[in-house]
């Protein structure tokens, strides 16, 4: 799932409506984690770090330095503490790195607009800060190291389902031969936050996805969004629309 569009009582993002939207803060994110990931290791384009074993060192020792390490985050290491912000900067990969910023600009564009500069900047980075650190304490004997922006972005849907929850999100389903269906998000967000929920079972000692970590910045996200946005902000009236594609 990736666009969205306005129905009866939605909005819809995707790419740039009418009015020219401004969101700086979704964007300085988007630009500092393509930056970080850029010269990092990961991507494989920085000459600093080699080729071949070389670079495959360099990134452990580059995750390990900035990603979560749930053991080290609990053993008293006043450094560890700051992790779960550093590693919402740090990406593994391309795809992890373009999927994740994918749905950052596709929801956090709206979500920052209708909460403000200052407060979503805060919110972005309190949630994924949080989203990291509920992961870690529930493995908290664990070695693998933890990065990503996920936790951070799924309480960007989070706050997303809360003032926007009848704008309608473009969805591409494998089983029904990747057509693309349009639902509302109050729809089609719940089902996301459950599948992510059903698949928590998974979270393990081992690398993989962090399952728990986005259901935890998932629910922040929405209560957050309730709590401090309150009913006046969300949306009911029509928009202009837009859309956006992407892969399953």
């Amino acid at each position: 799932m990736i666009g969205t569009r306005g129905g009866k009582t939605g909005t819809t993002i995707g790419r740039m409506p009418r009015g020219l939207p401004t969101a700086p803060v979704t964007y300085a994110l988007v630009a500092a984690c393509c930056l970080v990931f850029v010269l990092g290791p990961g991507s494989g384009l920085n000459p600093v770090y080699g080729t071949g074993d070389e670079i495959l060192v360099a990134q452990r020792a580059y995750f390990a330095r900035w990603g979560v390490i749930p053991a080290d985050l609990f053993s008293g290491d006043p450094g560890a503490a700051v992790t779960p912000a550093t590693a919402l900067f740090i990406h593994g990969t391309w795809p992890h790195l373009l999927g994740n910023m994918l749905f950052l600009c596709v929801f956090g564009i709206m979500a920052e607009e209708r909460m403000g500069r200052f407060q979503f900047a805060l919110f972005y980075l309190c949630c994924g800060y949080f989203a990291l650190f509920g992961y870690a304490l529930v493995h908290a004997d664990s070695t693998q190291t933890l990065v990503g922006a996920s936790g951070a972005i799924a309480a960007v849907l989070g706050a997303f389902l809360y003032l926007f929850p009848k704008a309608r999100v473009t969805s591409v389903f494998p089983f029904l031969f990747f057509l693309p269906l349009r639902f509302p998000a109050w729809m089609v967000l719940p089902f996301w936050a459950l599948l992510q929920w059903l698949a928590t079972g998974q979270d393990s000692q081992g690398p993989g996805v962090a399952y728990l970590a986005h259901l935890i910045g998932f629910l922040v996200g929405f209560v957050y969004a309730w709590g401090r946005c309150g009913r006046t902000a969300r949306v009911r009236q029509p928009a202009t629309a837009t859309e956006g594609d992407s892969k399953p």
